[in-house]
């Protein structure tokens, strides 16, 4: 988790006084640490990219991604992966290297395809044999030869929530192993003029805390490797190995695991794995996201109205809630807070913090621990950068929050804070509606 680094009675993130951001900014606010992004990054340089040869390593962008965020992940000299039209736009507007482009998703239209072959992004995971083929057109067209990696679904469940387990055999992304698919795909990959087929992705899910998924899927894959160069005489050049790694957002999760506990054993699976088949040993790459930003960023907020049901719970109110963080509802994800301006005080009561929506299930911490709380204090809810901003929407209306990056003790807006104006800029009034008369209703005397 977040440290709750004190200064006097406020909470101190990266250096910044966490009150004086909600002063500046206004809530609810995201409030995104370079330095701990950085932190990451390097910790992926020195345990994988320097300590194993011909290996890779892609941000999964879909966490969390602005433009500012390009610009760091490129100055890291990691990849990028992106699973939409939009998040290849925002990386080309930030002038990210195509080449380290990476480009996932399980329905990509034909405008999104052409988009990444017009642009000449290095990979293309391809999901589907529908997607190969519209590819293929794409790609004559453009008269170019795109390298793509096709997703397979290698048939292994990850220890998580079902909504984020993605490599059993019943999913939606991926070409499942059965012998005549695959290696149709295969066979027509390696036929075409227009496609190079580098190898295989997969992924098994997220916020995992354990790698047993990753070796099982990894075994499966090696086999389809050693089968595809017997059969077909395909030689896998390059292995994505996905991410999924989990950080610990409270105190019942396991602790944040450093790259090496994942990527030793998945590297040591695969090195005698490939000994063993008499197969060439591929690229290895990497796509980790939320285990990259998740705990670099905070979401401020203020308290409004304060409920106590007697005997039975204490509501406090901010000013966000579900549009800013869908998780809670979505998945029933766990969050910690402090209370900022009173971070080094003695927790008294316990309140349930609720968010503004007209939905009940808009709880975003259930029983927290906090000191007495008034109106207008500033909470502070941790580990909040990945998927919070990237799935924030304006549900009720709500204008969606600033986006903050600190660094030792700097404070730059990232991101501008949404403006009722801002909701309607795409609306339009049809013209026979334009100019009716209200109708006048007596609703009672």
């Amino acid at each position: 988790m977040n440290s709750k680094n004190i200064n006097g009675t406020n909470f101190i993130f990266d250096n910044c006084d966490t009150v004086e951001l909600a002063q500046t900014f206004g809530t609810p606010l995201y409030v995104i640490s370079e330095d701990r992004i950085k932190s990451k990054c390097e910790d992926i340089r020195k345990n994988f990219l320097m300590k194993y040869p011909n290996t890779k390593a892609a941000y999964a962008s879909k966490a969390f991604l602005t433009m500012a965020m390009c610009k760091i992940i490129d100055r890291e000299g990691l990849g990028l992966d992106v699973v939409s039209g939009g998040e290849l736009y925002t990386a080309i507007k930030a002038n990210f290297p195509m080449e380290r482009i990476m480009f996932h998703g399980s329905n990509k239209s034909y405008e999104e395809l052409a988009l990444a072959v017009t642009h000449n992004i290095g990979r293309i995971i391809v999901d589907n044999v529908y997607e190969l083929e519209m590819l293929e057109r794409i790609a004559k067209e453009q008269g170019k030869k795109v390298a793509i990696l096709f997703r397979i679904t290698p048939g292994v469940g990850g220890n998580t929530h079902e909504y984020i387990t993605t490599g059993q055999k019943d999913s939606k992304f991926g070409i499942p192993l059965e012998k005549e698919i695959i290696e149709y795909a295969v066979r027509k990959s390696m036929d075409s003029s227009n496609i190079h087929l580098k190898g295989f992705h997969f992924h098994v899910g997220s916020q995992l805390f354990e790698i047993s998924s990753h070796i099982l899927a990894i075994q499966v894959v090696l086999d389809l490797m050693k089968n595809l160069k017997e059969e077909l005489g395909f030689i896998t050049e390059e292995l994505n190995t996905g991410g999924g790694f989990g950080i610990q957002y409270t105190d019942e999760d396991e602790a944040t695991k450093s790259v090496p506990f994942f990527i030793d054993p998945i590297m040591e699976t695969i090195k005698e794995g490939c000994n063993e088949a008499n197969l060439d040993m591929p690229m290895i790459i990497i796509e980790p996201g939320r285990w990259i930003v998740g705990e670099a960023g905070i979401t401020l907020y203020t308290l409004g109205a304060i409920k106590e049901i007697p005997n039975v719970r204490t509501y406090a109110s901010v000013d966000g809630g579900l549009p800013d963080n869908p998780r809670p509802a979505l998945y029933k994800a766990k969050y910690d807070a402090i209370v900022a301006n009173k971070a080094n005080q003695k927790a008294e009561e316990v309140v349930t913090i609720a968010g503004k929506c007209c939905e009940t299930g808009d709880i975003l911490i259930w029983d927290l621990k906090v000191p007495k709380v008034t109106s207008g204090d500033i909470l502070a809810v941790l580990n909040t950068g990945a998927y919070n901003y990237s799935m924030a929407s304006n549900y009720n209306k709500l204008p969606r929050p600033a986006v903050v990056l600190v660094s030792q003790g700097d404070a730059q807006l990232i991101v501008e804070r949404e403006k009722y104006e801002h909701l309607l800029d795409r609306e339009v009034i049809p013209e026979h509606l334009d100019n009716i008369q209200s109708t006048k209703l007596t609703f009672g005397a």
